[in-house]
């Protein structure tokens, strides 16, 4: 499917080429005639294309769910027909569907309609408040799940809830908060559910502060504790999971998310875990595109998982029925190796890889033996990093691999990266390297300043030089634990170099326009599943995946950006969301959010507080 796709992309442009870049009212005739009548014409748009050759325009015509024309609304007039559906939009921005680089959405949709969400929400009473309403609804046995995406400096109170506020909360309800992967909160009644007390030992790499008869889980810095007690509480039933996973690719149909790459999780299995997403895309329902990788769980069994996922899997397999790299195993990530994995928890010191060396691990021989599996098997492969220092050692092996084989992966990059450093920079161009950059200082920038400084932050990650130096980059949010999943935060932080709090971290020569910002949530995250040359611009030949939004995102106040959202989302050409004035092409309603109990029932996903269009 992949190398299909591809080559369709790659005929269109040749034609293109062929006959020029701007087409004259000759030519837009005499193409029409071939193509026409299209499926859909978009009108009374600004769109911006994310196209250098046409920046912007005003309409345009879709087919067999990919762009054919783009231009003017006069020339879109000749691909109409009988049964072509005609959008007015109103004058409303159009953008390329956004594309998140690094989002854990099959995980996300799995747990969805479990989880409490504090994203988006203004202060800690209105949080708490959420909690004590969603306590009283709770069957006993089952309990409230805060899991990530927030941060305390997103509250006007600017600081954590403590156990004690929420004992009084839910005083009968067990509960459990999740603060990025650096610190869990639980309730008195959840101790009492799970029969912890002083004596109870914590996991390896982290530990129990036990307060006001509930208790704080510390990750130092290895989140291994907070993994399990997120897998502590009831989970949901398949055919809950699969009812979860639709209503969480619908809620990130309605921010503008038509693509995402999802480098797979701890707590995540393949296969086991993947059965919703599966479901959904056999079955026909995918509105997202995902492209995803398998992700080893268990530290020291890696090259074992890889050697049986090569044998029994293809890379590039598309699984989704009538949708184009709808569904597709990528390669191998995020951690291919744990133990060089370094977690990014600024509440604790950096990992520090030579100390794991000395006490009898071996991270570079760990990641040597995946990384040859890998690139024997043509494998694309990632792997996660937060610090300078374990660039070095993951590119003195990329770097062993790579002169050992003679050749390295079709397409490989570093996840995070925020503080990389410029010798490192340099040996990833060199090597053809990608990098994933994701919104996680937006989250815990905060905690950054406080243990590295200010001046640290100002370029974490230095995200100009990877620009300027050519590196490809894609932008995304580590949704949804470390950060919220929605891309209009992330968007935001790109542009105005802040926290989500309002923290200044980036100097002005880091931040990016909101072209460029945009342009690395399209183009830029498609170059990481080889999909440059079929996605990411509204041009023809690519795929139809576009949003429009509820504001000019060009021009709105930058702390608007934050509260974007789109009130039109298409994928391949069909419309997957629709918010008023659009509501008479809406797709067809979802099943009823199950359980009944669920908080996304009753209180939906993000909390925008400036919200104004309803989900279709």
């Amino acid at each position: 499917m992949r190398s299909s796709a591809i080559l369709g992309a790659a005929t269109v442009a040749l034609a293109v080429m062929l006959t020029g870049c701007k087409t004259t009212p000759a030519s837009a005739a005499a193409a029409a005639q071939q193509q026409q009548p299209a499926d859909l014409v978009v009108t009374n748009a600004k769109v911006f294309t994310v196209d250098e050759q046409r920046p912007r325009a005003s309409a345009f015509a879709v087919k067999d769910g990919r762009f054919i024309a783009v231009g003017g609304d006069a020339e879109m007039a000749a691909y109409r027909g009988e049964k072509t559906r005609v959008i007015d939009a109103r004058g409303h921005i159009v953008i390329p569907g956004l594309n998140d680089s690094h989002a854990h959405v099959v995980r996300g949709g799995r747990f969805y309609n479990l989880e409490l969400r504090w994203d988006g929400v203004e202060s800690l009473e209105r949080a708490l408040a959420m909690v004590r309403e969603q306590a009283g609804r709770t069957p006993k046995g089952q309990w409230v799940r805060v899991i990530g995406g927030w941060s305390p400096y997103q509250f006007k109170e600017k600081r954590m809830p403590t156990v004690k506020e929420l004992n009084e909360a839910a005083p009968d309800t067990p509960t459990f908060v999740l603060f990025l992967y650096s610190q869990g909160m639980l309730n008195r009644a959840a101790v009492q559910a799970l029969g912890l007390t002083e004596a109870t030992p914590a996991p390896e790499g982290g530990r129990f502060e036990f307060v006001d008869g509930g208790a704080i889980l510390h990750a130092e810095p290895n989140p291994l504790i907070l993994y399990q007690m997120i897998a502590r509480p009831p989970q949901l039933s398949a055919e809950e999971q699969l009812n979860s996973t639709l209503h969480f690719y619908r809620e990130l149909n309605r921010l503008g998310m038509t693509s995402a790459v999802d480098p797979g999780g701890g707590g995540h299995a393949f296969p086991k875990d993947y059965g919703a997403s599966q479901a959904v895309a056999h079955e026909g329902q995918m509105s997202v595109r995902i492209g995803y990788y398998l992700f080893p769980q268990t530290a020291g069994k890696e090259a074992e998982d890889f050697r049986r996922w090569t044998s029994e899997y293809q890379a590039g397999r598309n699984e989704a029925a009538q949708l184009e790299h709808g569904f597709e195993l990528e390669g191998g990530g995020e951690f291919l190796a744990h133990s060089v994995g370094d977690w990014e928890n600024f509440l604790a010191p950096r990992p520090d890889l030579e100390a794991r060396k000395a006490a009898g691990q071996d991270p570079a021989g760990d990641l040597r033996t995946v990384a040859t599996l890998l690139v024997g098997h043509n494998w694309p492969l990632r792997q996660h990093a937060t610090y300078g220092e374990s660039i070095k050692v993951i590119m003195d092996v990329f770097e062993q691999v790579n002169r050992e084989q003679g050749r390295f992966a079709p397409r490989w990059a570093i996840d995070h990266a925020e503080t990389v450093r410029d010798e490192e920079l340099r040996r990833i161009k060199a090597m053809g390297g990608g990098i994933a950059i994701q919104n996680r200082m937006a989250y815990a920038g905060e905690y950054f300043v406080d243990r590295y400084g200010k001046d640290a932050a100002r370029d974490a990650p230095p995200i100009r030089k990877m620009l300027a130096m050519g590196i490809p980059v894609g932008a995304g949010t580590d949704g949804t634990r470390v950060s919220s999943y929605n891309p209009w935060p992330a968007l935001y932080w790109l542009v105005s170099g802040k926290t989500i709090g309002g923290t200044q971290l980036f100097a002005d020569d880091n931040r990016l326009t909101r072209e460029e910002a945009l342009r690395l949530f399209t183009v830029g995250s498609a170059w990481l599943t080889r999909e440059e040359t079929v996605k990411g611009r509204i041009a023809p030949g690519q795929y139809a995946d576009f949003a429009v939004l509820s504001d000019d995102y060009f021009t709105v106040p930058e702390e608007q950006i934050k509260n974007l959202e789109s009130l039109l989302t298409v994928v391949g050409g069909r419309v997957v969301y629709a918010a008023e004035p659009f509501e008479d092409v809406a797709p067809p309603a979802l099943p009823p959010v199950r359980p009944a109990w669920s908080p996304v029932a009753h209180f939906g996903g993000y909390q925008n507080p400036k919200k104004t269009a309803s989900p279709r």
